[in-house]
């Protein structure tokens, strides 16, 4: 068959709006509503059979979200290309406004009052450093990512956001940014060496960095080592998630059932811990269950990322696909008593305005990805001219 000729000037990648929802991923979508399904069951659940105070504008956030993901996914890649370094200079000016003047909740200043919605910077930086790294390691050919000069950039891309983040404080989102952020540095093809020196260097500073933590942020690491020695004070948040995840045995107490979490026994059971809620009334099986439909998510992540045929794209699912993995396992990990209790939500199942439009808007930037797989894409950002 002959190929086809293009006229000058003519975009030879482009694709048709229409085609563009035809080739939407439909399959990670119905998994995604799936996920979201289940936040809003374990949410009723959590208000004892009412849709209020949580379900019903978790439900409204979800349809609004939805909307954005699918017209974020059916949007030209190049265009997320271009407003990489942009929308990554809008979050970091947000978290320096957070610092300057930002609400205080539950003894953290992690927000900004809008009026009609709370936002909180710092999930934003999640997706902003993911497409500004993207764009400054697609640039770079592989020699140039070997050199040292060339990765500091990267570096203090990754460090600012994190340091600020670290102040309000909120450790749990910190340790997201720095391990979505080496993930992409190591995918892009950063020595493994460079890691080690890093990684040394960091234990080299953890009893000067202890000094720097707040007492609280102390205590759960030591909490963490040894719970039962404080089970009414500072050990009582995993304490209590033990009892409620080993009470559900394998099957579960019933949906609406589960004694601890009703009985106001777990703490922060709409947000942090419904996981633990989750395997009081569902048991071993109805966790497994979430982890299975996590496992899909993730897969179709990795997947688009392995055939995406340009370098942006790529490393873009792959910091986006990595980062909602570590949600998920710190989450997961931390309510089973596995690592310390750093307060990062179960994304899609958590209660949280702007954690559920961040991960709808990132899956939305993986779609586009998969969408646009086959634009070649030049190091200066423009299609690579193919005739």
């Amino acid at each position: 068959m002959a190929s086809r000729r293009y006229r000058i000037g003519e975009d030879p990648d482009y694709v048709p709006i229409g085609r563009r929802l035809l080739m939407l991923n439909w399959t990670l979508v119905m998994l995604i509503a799936a996920l979201a399904g289940i936040g809003f069951a374990m949410l009723y659940s959590a208000a004892n059979g009412s849709f209020e105070p949580w379900a019903e504008r978790q439900m409204m956030r979800f349809a609004v979200g939805a909307a954005l993901m699918i017209v974020i996914a059916v949007t030209d890649i190049r265009v997320w290309l271009k407003l990489a370094y942009f929308s990554y200079f809008v979050a970091l000016i947000l978290l320096i406004g957070v610092e300057i003047k930002g609400d205080i909740g539950m003894g953290a200043q992690r927000w900004i009052n809008l009026g009609f919605f709370q936002l909180q910077p710092s999930e934003l930086m999640k997706i902003s450093l993911v497409l500004a790294l993207a764009r400054y390691f697609h640039g770079l050919t592989v020699e140039e990512t070997g050199r040292i000069p060339l990765l500091v950039p990267p570096l203090l891309m990754v460090l600012a956001p994190a340091a600020l983040v670290l102040r309000q404080p909120d450790l749990g989102t910190a340790l997201l940014l720095m391990a979505g952020g080496g993930v992409i540095f190591w995918l892009a093809g950063v020595r493994v060496w460079k890691f080690a020196l890093i990684l040394g260097a960091a234990l080299a500073i953890i009893p000067i960095g202890w000094q720097f933590l707040r007492d609280y942020q102390k205590n759960r690491v030591l909490t963490f080592l040894n719970p039962e020695n404080d089970p009414l004070g500072a050990g009582y948040h995993i304490t209590q998630s033990k009892i409620a995840l080993g009470s559900g045995g394998l099957f579960g107490k019933g949906y609406m059932l589960g004694s601890q979490s009703h009985l106001n026994f777990l703490p922060e059971k709409q947000t942090d811990f419904i996981f633990t809620m989750l395997g009081e009334e569902f048991g071993l099986v109805g966790g497994l269950a979430l982890l299975l439909l996590y496992t899909m998510v993730i897969m179709y992540g990795y997947v688009i990322a392995l055939r995406c045929r340009n370098q942006f794209g790529r490393l873009v699912a792959i910091g986006i696909t990595s980062t909602f993995f570590l949600y998920v396992f710190i989450n997961i990990a931390m309510v089973m008593g596995l690592i310390p209790v750093v307060g990062v939500p179960l994304p899609l199942v958590s209660y949280g305005g702007t954690v559920m439009m961040t991960i709808l808007v990132s899956f939305g930037l993986l779609m586009s990805v998969s969408i646009h797989r086959d634009i070649r894409i030049s190091r200066q950002g423009n299609d690579d001219g193919r005739q």
